[in-house]
């Protein structure tokens, strides 16, 4: 476990800060319109998936394009 943990910091000490940022501008407007189409349909596991996963935006386009489009029997 510690390995990985080091493993993680490294990457992050040499990522480039251009690329950290386009990750953020690129996640942030869609974790928002996917919380915000989870809480308007009551999805409250999905509300909070969506909120403590990070997955660079891929769930949350899942989510908006695929899984809200679902419905309930």
């Amino acid at each position: 476990m510690t390995n990985i943990l080091a493993q993680f910091s490294g990457f992050i000490e040499t990522m480039n800060p251009n690329i950290f940022i386009l990750i953020m501008i690129w996640t942030i407007p869609w974790k928002g319109v996917a919380l915000w189409m989870a809480a308007r349909k009551n999805d409250r596991i999905w509300f909070v998936v969506l909120l403590l996963a990070n997955t660079i935006g891929i769930l949350e386009i899942l989510y908006i394009f695929i899984f809200s489009k679902r419905k309930m029997k």
